[in-house]
């Protein structure tokens, strides 16, 4: 849907309170495809704004100074922390759904329009170093030998590690994703559903060692479609244990196991446009990527 097929079809005027708005807002998002974690993230940065402002405030009542009122609050009059990060995506958020309304003929102008968008680099990632990782990766390995022998561990944690993919790419790979008979090596192919996100598809080579891991862990679990089939936490939880078992003092995750996978690489001299396309980002999201990877590597010491 377009902006205003969704709007119409929501029967969102100038005069509708702003909480149904953000309803409908919603609706658009995941019509476009946004992910749970985008649409859940703009929509709690909505909902806080609808909690500053008065009661069945319309949006077309909404003004550029109840707007900055509501920043400054943020920063200043809340009481609760509000970190440059979470402030900058709030921003964001905020710029994003008066654009729409604008965009789609229910506002004459853009309250949103003239706030100033401030860009923040995120805090360096926390990573494992290379003894940190041969623990965890060893600790893993164990669960195989075991009574009860157990492949996924291992399988999860070696797959991030080598090809650095995030949570949701990991959760979205099908079986079929991995090609052990290419003629280059083992393959992972990186695919998404949404058209908008097929810029991000992409092959990375699997290491020949992971490959046995693979096939025990196919023969014990029978996968038939996802590779992983389980809920996101207990994916987490799975990682958890692993850094336990390992003696880490670190808090192993997702996110983790992508920056040491593609800090190796850097570390190794790899081409940087490679470690890019192993990414899946864009060449401007490249740009802060990149300086925090010199950092990691100690470079601008």
């Amino acid at each position: 849907m377009t902006e205003e097929s969704t709007l119409q079809s929501a029967h969102i005027t100038k005069s509708t309170p702003f909480t149904p708005a953000i309803l409908a807002w919603e609706i658009y998002l995941k019509d476009q495809g946004r992910s749970p974690y985008t649409i859940k993230a703009f929509l709690g940065d909505l909902n806080l704004l609808a909690s500053f402002l008065p009661p069945d405030r319309a949006v077309g009542e909404i003004t550029t100074n109840e707007l900055n009122n509501f920043l400054s609050w943020l920063e200043n009059g809340r009481g609760v922390p509000c970190s440059p990060k979470s402030y900058a995506r709030r921003i964001t958020s905020v710029k994003a759904f008066f654009r729409w309304l604008h965009k789609g003929g229910i506002l004459i102008t853009d309250p949103a329009e003239k706030i100033v968008q401030r860009s923040v680099i995120s805090p360096l990632p926390e990573v494992l170093t290379v003894g940190e990782e041969q623990k965890a990766l060893e600790a893993a390995n164990e669960f195989r030998s075991r009574a009860q022998p157990d492949a996924r561990p291992y399988t999860l944690l070696a797959l991030l590690l080598a090809t650095g993919v995030k949570k949701g790419e990991c959760l979205a790979i099908n079986v079929n994703h991995i090609d052990l008979e290419a003629p280059e090596g083992p393959i992972l192919f990186v695919r998404y559903t949404n058209p908008n996100y097929r810029y991000k598809e992409r092959k990375i080579s699997l290491p020949g060692d992971w490959v046995e891991s693979f096939q025990e862990y196919v023969k014990q679990y029978k996968p038939t479609e996802q590779l992983f089939p389980w809920s996101p936490r207990r994916l987490e939880y799975l990682l958890e244990d692993i850094g336990n078992a390992a003696g880490l003092e670190k808090h192993l995750s997702f996110d983790m196991c992508r920056w040491t996978s593609v800090l190796s690489d850097w570390r190794e001299g790899a081409d940087t446009n490679k470690i890019r396309q192993k990414l899946g980002i864009s060449k401007i999201q490249w740009r802060e990527i990149s300086m925090k990877l010199r950092k990691l590597a100690g470079e601008d010491e």
